[in-house]
């Protein structure tokens, strides 16, 4: 099977429809030892054809427009962060002590690019000065494993490098080879309220759609982002003690509003958002949201026909399934980093694909879902990991052809508007179909400055 055939039945697609897809094959877009163009084009493509399927059924259409992959468009999209431009400025995506690090026996690469994450690697190190020289020091005396562990235990995030014959026998890699790409799961029998049909252009898939984001970084905001720019009325939130780093939140914020709230202090203004809503991502440790009554099922039994979103690096079992993540720590746990590079000298994908993959896919089966909810009635909850998606790099994707044209440059895929938050240079969404949008209605706007409530 293709790596679209296998995007497009994992979201729950019907294989009738993959001949709607066409695709421009272009060499130099993404390359890597691994198939990264390939599981970024079925992943793109899954998501489009996704929203071309409930357009046309939102629509009344007898036929599903076709959709259009175009392998520039997808690799810029997929390092849309690097493409970011405030009034010039390029951000800076990682933090001095964001990086790899080599130790006494190998190399770990640690996250600190929030500071509650930075804390947590200096207290595992015992230390309380961010010098980083210093704590190259620290790091050169000890094993990395013994590393990963002690700033695991302090709350830091620190992964040591893996070959894949290391991770492969690893008790996480076991439980994540068990499960499927994508997970899913009927959520009670309730009848969901009926969207109303579309009609005019472009074609918004989404349009009515209300959507609470509760996810960060990358993964789950691509999702939430897509969702949006396909019509959806995306509110994310977050809460007001953990700022977001800012250039992050503009790259994944076209489209969306933002709101702050304290879910501990404020539930009432929660469960008021959530009784009109359709969807819910949570992109946050399995587990974490439970005790705010978040849980899948939990949010299903105070709205029936809900569909629900979750998103983690490791999965939602095995022994780390309560561990944070990101896509470069997935990338050297995996033995991802070893491929790209070796074990002498690790290296990285040429995006990060895990995230920027794996949120598009979640995308794809957030919009089968409401196909499906449109059609039987009751919700679901679709559940997706970094990890799974790396298992599927690595072990499931067969390299594609070259291409006949040349990904030279990404500038055809590029769009600039104005917003609160200055000039603004950014990609363009990959997903294209036929009567589908071209950009986002309005630009991202300031962290946490909108009221939590529907537009």
């Amino acid at each position: 099977m293709t790596a679209l055939g296998t995007a497009w039945s994992a979201v729950g697609g019907d294989a009738a429809l993959l001949p709607r897809v066409s695709t421009v094959v272009r060499e130099g877009a993404l390359d890597a030892r691994l198939p990264v163009r390939e599981l970024a084009r079925a992943c793109v493509g899954a998501c489009a054809l996704a929203a071309a399927e409930l357009g046309a059924r939102r629509a009344g259409r007898s036929e599903v427009p076709r959709v259009r992959l175009d392998d520039g468009a997808i690799a810029t999209a997929f390092v849309s962060e690097r493409h970011l431009l405030v009034d010039g400025r390029a951000p800076v995506w990682f933090a001095p002590l964001s990086k790899f690090w080599r130790t006494a026996d190998g190399w770990v690469r640690t996250h600190a690019n929030y500071p509650h994450h930075r804390a947590g690697l200096l207290a595992g190190l015992g230390m309380t000065q961010d010098d980083p020289d210093a704590v190259g020091a620290a790091l050169a005396e000890r094993s990395s494993h013994e590393v990963e562990q002690a700033v695991y235990a302090a709350g830091g995030l620190a992964v040591a490098l893996r070959t894949p014959r290391e991770w492969a026998a690893h008790e996480q890699a076991s439980a994540v080879a068990g499960r499927p790409l994508v997970e899913h799961e009927r959520l009670g029998t309730a009848r969901a309220r009926a969207l109303p049909p579309l009609d005019g252009t472009p074609l918004l898939p989404a349009a009515g759609v209300r959507v609470l984001d509760l996810t960060r970084v990358i993964a789950g905001p691509v999702a939430t982002r897509t969702l949006a720019l396909l019509g959806a009325d995306v509110l994310r939130l977050d809460t007001p003690l953990l700022p977001e780093l800012l250039d992050q939140h503009t790259d994944t914020g076209f489209g969306k509003r933002s709101a702050t709230l304290d879910l501990a202090a404020d539930r009432r203004t929660f469960e008021e958002l959530l009784t009109t809503a359709d969807v819910v991502v949570t992109g946050y440790r399995p587990g974490a949201l439970d005790r705010f009554g978040l849980s899948a099922r939990a949010l299903a039994e105070r709205r029936p026909g809900l569909v629900v979103a979750e998103l983690s690096a490791w999965g939602a079992y095995g022994p780390w399934s309560g561990r944070r993540g990101f896509d470069s720590l997935v990338q050297v746990a995996t033995g991802i980093a070893a491929t790209e590079g070796s074990t002498e000298q690790p290296g990285a994908l040429p995006a990060q694909a895990l995230d920027h993959g794996t949120g598009y896919l979640l995308a794809a089966a957030v919009l089968r879902a409401l196909t499906e909810r449109a059609e039987q009635g009751d919700g679901r909850r679709v559940r997706l990991a970094l990890a799974r998606t790396a298992r599927w790099l690595t072990d499931g994707i067969e390299p594609g052809p070259r291409g006949d044209v040349a990904y030279e440059a990404p500038d055809a895929w590029l769009g600039e508007r104005d917003s609160a938050l200055g000039r603004l240079r950014y990609a363009l969404s990959p997903v294209s179909f036929e009567d589908g949008p071209r950009d986002w209605v309005r630009p991202p706007g300031v962290w946490g400055a909108d009221p939590a409530r529907w537009d």
